[in-house]
């Protein structure tokens, strides 16, 4: 006689919803936020102590609410100047002039250096090398060679040519800022197009030599769109870094001769620690934050870092 089938026990049900974490598991995302913390901490602190509290001191001392002057005065103040009016004019002149320069430059530079050169490594250890010195020791000894009876000055009269009145002229003042600058800036720029050129493959010029491009086609079409992401970030910076020039002024001109230099880091400057107008150099600070995020604008509107 057959055994009857016994029916299979029934299966466990399953608990809906998601498992609880345990309190291991809990105790280790509480560390990491932990270590987030105290890592970003001191980023925050700074963020906090140079940029944001710094900002809203200046909003609250160009805007001087409560007091018998009108309100914005400070900026009706200063755009009535004609000291500030022309830092505006100079200091946009510098932009427009330097940053061709200096992109120009580091761009050919950083095609040039990705070739293979002989001793290609030296040659960009060179002209890297003005970025291990700091601004103001540069301009120390860019005004040792720009004197009148300076080393430039006596290379060229040995080779016939007249003297140049570099830093004590008004046509030619401005001109040796922008070497300076330029001679920082050139080597810093080109690393990050060198960069940029390293990223492109490889494949693209192979393809391109077979079809018989030359060097110029393959630049063009090559070489500048792949570099677009990185031209962006070179002209934004450079643009804001040029905006914010101090030190060579500071050292080189004192904004002369005849306010030839005089920009408007250093005329804000003078206003805040010389004449000690700091509402004034509070407005001046307003607006020149304004010119760089309205250039900005400009500038990844026109160029934007699409691929």
């Amino acid at each position: 006689m057959a055994t009857p089938l016994r029916e299979p026990a029934p299966a466990r049900e399953r608990t809906a919803g998601p498992p609880t974490p345990s309190p291991r598991r809990r105790r280790t995302s509480r560390d990491v936020w932990t270590a987030a913390l105290f890592f970003l901490a001191p980023a925050v602190v700074a963020l906090l102590a140079l940029r944001i509290i710094p900002t809203l001191s200046a909003v609250g001392t160009s805007i001087p609410f409560g007091t018998d002057r009108a309100l914005l005065s400070n900026f009706s103040y200063i755009f009535s100047d004609p000291d500030f009016l022309g830092s505006l004019r100079v200091t946009l002149l510098f932009s427009l002039v330097v940053n061709p320069i200096q992109i120009g430059l580091a761009l050919a530079l950083a095609v040039l250096l990705t070739k293979k050169l002989p001793a290609v490594g030296l040659w960009r250890t060179l002209i890297l090398l003005p970025i291990a010195v700091p601004q103001a020791v540069s301009a120390i000894i860019w005004l040792v060679l720009m004197r009148p009876d300076g080393p430039l000055n006596g290379v060229a009269n040995a080779l016939g040519l007249p003297s140049v009145p570099w830093l004590v002229s008004p046509d030619v003042a401005l001109a040796s800022i922008v070497i300076v600058c330029s001679w920082v800036g050139v080597g810093y720029w080109m690393t990050f197009l060198v960069t940029g050129i390293r990223d492109i493959p490889t494949s693209l010029y192979e393809a391109s030599s077979i079809d018989g491009a030359n060097g110029w086609q393959q630049f063009r079409s090559i070489t500048l769109p792949g570099l677009r992401r990185p031209l962006l970030f070179v002209l934004v910076a450079d643009t804001v870094s040029n905006l914010l020039i101090f030190a060579p002024v500071r050292v080189l001109t004192q904004g002369g001769p005849q306010g030839s230099t005089n920009m408007i880091m250093y005329d804000i400057s003078e206003r805040a620690y010389t004449l000690g107008d700091t509402q004034a150099a509070s407005a001046g600070t307003l607006v020149l934050v304004a010119i760089v995020v309205v250039i900005v604008a400009i500038q990844f509107r026109l160029l934007p870092g699409k691929d």
